[in-house]
């Protein structure tokens, strides 16, 4: 199961509609919170996020609203009995910043701390890129190895059934048949989170063939000038990173209060965003990973498949 959890979408202030940044990754058995601002341990309560799912919290960088309602994150994982650990991941230099929010949090849980200071892996699947912010920021990507789809056709013709599916799979060869012969490559799901920055390398490596995207939109293009001065990128500019990652839906989020109607920004992004899908998030929506086509498989051999391994 994957699925994006909309927690809050505003920038520095949250509004009457908008409460401070926050979201919820479902990724198998993961359960990630990336840059939980202020009001976030309610906001998991109004969608029916358990605190008890958190795996792993991501923080992108210090700034208040990316990570002040961490002790109340903390504190309610530790009154609902979270026992399993939970890794916090964040820039090395709020080390400070981090370990004084920390200790708010009522004690109890098994948490552990995770700074990084470069890009790279920094868990099974996740990795980090630097972006280009007023402090140090980086933003978070996820991939799912490589696999096989099996083409029921192809399986039948084989006189492959059954658990020899499956032995087919682990072994890679059954008899005479290669696990090649009968399927075709599936790329992994990748997912990208990139909050507060500029244009960067960092920003366009993270979105690289991006299933999904969640990029920061704090102005608009007519307000490029406060983007630069700020270091944020804007709605043109998110739906060019897309455009040209070739990502399959771009999330937009982090609004500046100066918008009343975001869809103006969305309608600028898309202008840019080539052939992703754009959607500008509102607080509590629920975002599903984006189906993914069949490229590769000729239609006459089309069909359910027969594994997903």
């Amino acid at each position: 199961m994957r699925e994006l959890v909309i927690l809050g979408t505003a920038s520095q202030v949250p509004t009457r509609t908008r409460n401070h940044n926050g979201y919820f990754l479902r990724w198998e058995r993961e359960g990630i919170l990336f840059d939980p601002g202020e009001g976030t341990q309610r906001q998991m309560l109004l969608a029916g996020v358990p605190a008890s799912r958190i795996t792993r919290i991501c923080l992108t960088h210090v700034h208040g609203d990316h990570c002040f309602g961490l002790p109340g994150v903390l504190s309610r994982m530790v009154l609902d009995g979270v026992a399993h650990p939970v890794h916090l991941h964040y820039p090395a230099s709020g080390e400070d910043v981090v370990r004084a929010l920390v200790s708010l949090a009522t004690p109890g849980l098994d948490l552990h701390l995770r700074p990084h200071g470069a890009a790279g892996g920094i868990a099974s699947g996740i990795g980090v890129e630097p972006l280009r912010h007023r402090i140090e920021a980086y933003g978070y990507r996820l991939t799912e190895p490589d696999g096989r789809t099996f083409l029921p056709g192809l399986l039948t013709a084989a006189g492959i059934t059954g658990p020899d599916v499956g032995r087919l799979q682990r072994e890679g060869a059954l008899g005479a048949v290669r696990l090649h012969d009968v399927s075709v490559h599936r790329p992994g799901r990748r997912f990208a989170f990139v909050m507060d920055t500029a244009e960067c390398d960092g920003a366009a490596a993270l979105a690289d063939g991006a299933d999904l995207l969640v990029a920061e939109s704090t102005f608009s293009d007519d307000d490029a000038t406060l983007a630069e001065r700020y270091l944020h990128l804007t709605a043109g500019q998110a739906g060019a990173i897309a455009g040209s990652a070739g990502v399959g839906t771009l999330v937009l989020t982090h609004f500046s209060s100066r918008y009343d109607d975001v869809g103006v920004l969305a309608a600028q992004a898309r202008v840019r965003a080539g052939s992703a899908g754009v959607v500008a998030a509102s607080d509590l929506d629920r975002i599903p990973f984006p189906p993914r086509p069949e490229a590769g498989v000729p239609d006459d051999r089309r069909g359910p498949p027969a594994s997903d391994g």
